[in-house]
């Protein structure tokens, strides 16, 4: 069978692995394929030090690979929204297929690019865009399909999870814990995206579109970072039995699709709880199999490299295939049309249970009137601890309650704060057991 000819846009970290893959391994890859996956054209702006692009045509123009007729497949690598998103739909326009590692723009674009993708008859594939090589897209829309899927919760950002594992590990702040993570690249300059939850919540925003059968919705998604974790926060979670991990959790209720990024308490003995460093994994509660981890390397030249060309020869085995006959983009024929049935439920109406921590004035009556509070708003204290006295003579309190609304937890917080025995802001983190009966 003819070859499959691939132009690569863009030759970074992500580039590079994806041409040193395919050309490393290119008999393995042709016989998995049932013909030659080929690299035709290379755009880039710099070339990454471990690639020799000896031989193959290369241009500074991402747009000419969008445009050459010899190429079947471009392969979108360069990041971030509006070049991007204007060269893939520029690539679907001309016919052809395309594989892009991009959470953000599949995320923010994703409904516009399959809609145009499904109108032309192509490709748009997309499995590195999540948890780097770990297979969970093809899991989720393919291994899965037979489930009614619950629930989804994932470490889905490695540069947070290294973060809270030294943090946890070595009794370090999150201060000093970035800095070596910038310093190991393993952070960016500008930690944004990873540390306050947005590059999470552009992964969860496909993961739950693809278990759930619903439009792409990050604009509805919530996101909470971890920059206001402590060393005492992650003491004091450790004392009551959890680990502190900056969660994606969707969940199916009866009231719509919880979409939600954010610190959260889950327990020791969870397979979640004991994933370290920058790895990545993600739960997957279904109706029929139960519950499922997948777990891998969540970034990286290779390891995500390898979901890249996993999709190529996805590509190569499909394309000669009637596009009403191909898996769906994001798993569910006719995406949409159920919208109204399962809407994205606000922030303030998702359950969950609570860890609060105070600092108080150590005097009679406060801690009374913290339960008092906390009792007015239907909410129980499951524990409670109150350590000694510190300078100034403020007492921490650690509390952790049982499962409420998150609207009558805001409104408790609202008045203990407004007490003026009470110093600074409370600390919530939420608290999941994310067991069969969440």
């Amino acid at each position: 069978m003819k070859p499959v000819r691939v132009g690569i846009c863009g030759l970074g970290t992500v580039g590079g692995g994806t041409f040193n893959v395919l050309t490393r391994n290119a008999d393995d890859i042709a016989r998995r394929a049932g013909r030659p996956i080929v690299i035709e054209q290379v755009a880039h702006r710099s070339i990454h030090p471990d690639c020799d692009i000896t031989g193959i045509k290369a241009t500074s123009d991402v747009f000419e690979v969008a445009t050459n007729p010899d190429v079947d497949v471009v392969v979108e690598l360069i990041g971030g929204y509006d070049i991007a998103r204007e060269l893939v739909l520029t690539a679907i326009a001309n016919g052809k297929h395309v594989v892009t590692a991009n959470k953000a723009l599949i995320a923010v674009h994703g409904n516009e690019i399959f809609k145009a993708a499904h109108e032309k008859g192509v490709i748009v594939a997309f499995e590195a865009a999540v948890a780097g090589g770990i297979p969970v897209i093809k899991s989720l829309r393919e291994g899965l399909g037979a489930n009614r899927i619950e629930w989804v919760a994932g470490i889905i950002n490695g540069t947070g999870n290294y973060i809270l594992t030294h943090m946890r590990d070595e009794g370090r702040t999150f201060e000093d814990v970035l800095t070596e993570a910038q310093a190991l690249g393993y952070a960016e300059a500008d930690p944004t995206f990873d540390v306050e939850g947005i590059d999470a919540a552009h992964k969860l925003t496909i993961l739950a579109s693809i278990a759930y059968g619903v439009p792409l919705q990050f604009d509805k998604a919530f996101t909470e970072g971890i920059s206001r974790i402590t060393a005492e926060d992650i003491q004091q979670a450790d004392n009551l039995g959890y680990v502190i991990k900056h969660l994606g959790i969707s969940k199916r209720t009866d009231h719509g699709l919880e979409l939600r990024v954010h610190p959260t308490l889950i327990p020791k003995e969870r397979l979640l709880a004991n994933v370290h460093g920058v790895k990545n994994a993600i739960a997957i509660m279904g109706d029929a199999v139960g519950p499922t981890l997948y777990y891998g390397a969540g970034a990286g030249a290779e390891p995500t490299a390898s979901a890249v060309v996993a999709d190529l020869l996805d590509v190569a085995r499909d394309i000669t295939t009637d596009h009403h006959y191909r898996v769906p983009y994001l798993a569910f024929s006719g995406i949409g049309e159920d919208v109204g049935s399962l809407p994205i439920m606000p922030m303030e109406d998702i359950i969950t249970a609570y860890y609060l921590r105070l600092l108080a004035v150590d005097r009679p009556g406060v801690l009374a009137r913290v339960a008092t509070i906390l009792s007015e708003q239907g909410i129980s204290i499951e524990a409670l601890i109150q350590k000694e006295a510190t300078e100034g003579e403020l007492v921490p309190i650690i509390l952790l309650t049982h499962r409420t609304k998150e609207k009558q937890m805001n409104e408790a917080i609202r008045q203990i704060e407004a007490m003026a025995d009470i110093a600074g802001s409370v600390m919530r983190i939420r608290v999941e057991s994310l067991d069969e009966q969440e």
